[in-house]
């Protein structure tokens, strides 16, 4: 969901989510490289990303699970050292992460998106898994047997993940 919309645009998502318990994801801060021109603006002197994240919170109070909150929000792998600031400020807030691998995220940029018994976080890496057959790394699998291949990216991937957090 784009926040842009205000609250008037994003409320009436955030009441379905409280009557039929669904979620949302709000876009916070995306993995793509000019997402800066307007999410990195200051207002205040407090960046862009950071108000839409207080926004996020706000209406996640409003439908809360039994940890999460129903609305989540999208900050992307590609900028780890916001995202680190960002889950400080939404520890009750799912966080849906694009830019795992084929944008350049790797696992030891998204540990600080996990709160710290390792939940909260959803890695989402599309490119990397459904197009897996054609790396190097894959080749051997072949174009016909691209699922397997992608079934092998997947596991690799939480091995990845998995360990960085161990490591952290």
């Amino acid at each position: 969901m784009n926040p842009y919309l205000g609250s008037d645009g994003v409320k009436p998502f955030v009441d379905v989510c409280k009557e039929e318990n669904k979620g949302i994801f709000v876009l916070v801060k995306t993995s793509n490289p000019s997402s800066g021109e307007f999410q990195d603006q200051l207002v205040d002197g407090t960046p862009l990303y950071e108000l839409v994240a207080k926004k996020v919170v706000e209406w996640g109070e409003e439908c809360m699970g039994d940890t999460y909150s129903n609305v989540g929000c999208v900050v992307g792998a590609t900028y780890p050292e916001m995202g680190k600031v960002l889950r400080k400020m939404m520890p009750k807030t799912y966080i849906l992460v694009p830019g795992y691998g084929a944008q350049g995220g790797k696992a030891e940029d998204l540990v600080h998106y996990f709160n710290a018994d390792g939940l909260g976080a959803i890695v989402n890496s599309s490119r990397g898994i459904i197009a897996a057959y054609k790396q190097e790394k894959y080749a051997s699998f072949g174009e016909t047997n691209f699922a397997d291949a992608s079934r092998q990216a997947v596991k690799d991937m939480i091995a990845d993940i998995t360990g960085a957090i161990a490591r952290r």
